[in-house]
């Protein structure tokens, strides 16, 4: 299946029959998000992943009790960093030297024009800069899972104070941007399951200019 068929084929799934999803596609889910292109390279997100029952339950609400929460099989939490701070920078660029076999000083010029650049702006604006790194993962994450013909509801709408709160987020420097419950479609009881995948024309989605 190509990813076009793929993406043809996914929905936002609104009622999961819980299933569990094999681990093998869930680590393949969690692998795309983690090769997903980001600024710098600086992957400033982490991905949590949720099997646990009882915490989903405790989700449920924060997530204004979308039941997908509680019957999916995992729940991915795509939280970003609150701030990019000179020793994550510098851990980075270390970690990335000694994987490539190169000198700290191999990228010290690079590294000092950025610090420059990030670590003077507030850190709303970063936090800001972080989330949309997040978001090119959570994409990749959600196309993978279409290929895998994993079922997915991306969500944005849930309280990220609280949920940040609940899973201790808040005291690594991270937070909640959006969610991804995934599982298996309840085909008898999903209300859209059955319904056209609908889009704007391309002629009003595409500007050419030539």
């Amino acid at each position: 299946m190509s990813l076009l068929e793929a993406l043809n084929w996914r929905y936002a799934v609104k009622k999961m029959n819980g299933q569990p999803v094999e681990q093998e596609k869930v680590d393949k889910i969690i692998a795309a998000a983690h090769l997903a292109p980001t600024s710098s390279g600086l992957q400033p997100f982490k991905v949590i992943v949720i099997t646990d029952q009882e915490l989903k339950e405790k989700i449920a609400p924060i997530a204004f009790n979308q039941s997908q929460i509680i019957d999916s099989s995992h729940l991915l939490v795509f939280a970003a960093f609150e701030d990019y701070t000179e020793e994550g920078i510098d851990a980075f660029f270390s970690y990335m030297n000694a994987e490539r076999g190169l000198p700290d000083s191999a990228t010290d010029a690079y590294k000092a024009q950025l610090k420059g650049m990030i670590l003077g702006r507030p850190a709303e604006e970063n936090f800001n800069h972080a989330a949309r790194q997040a978001y090119i993962g959570f994409g990749m994450a959600l196309a993978e899972a279409a290929l895998l013909k994993v079922d997915s509801t991306p969500m944005e709408g849930f309280n990220a104070p609280a949920l940040d709160e609940l899973l201790g987020l808040n005291k690594q420097g991270l937070k909640s941007v959006t969610l991804l419950p995934l599982g298996y479609r309840d085909e008898a009881n999903d209300w859209l399951v059955n319904l056209k995948k609908v889009r704007r024309p391309l002629g009003e989605f595409l500007i050419e200019r030539k």
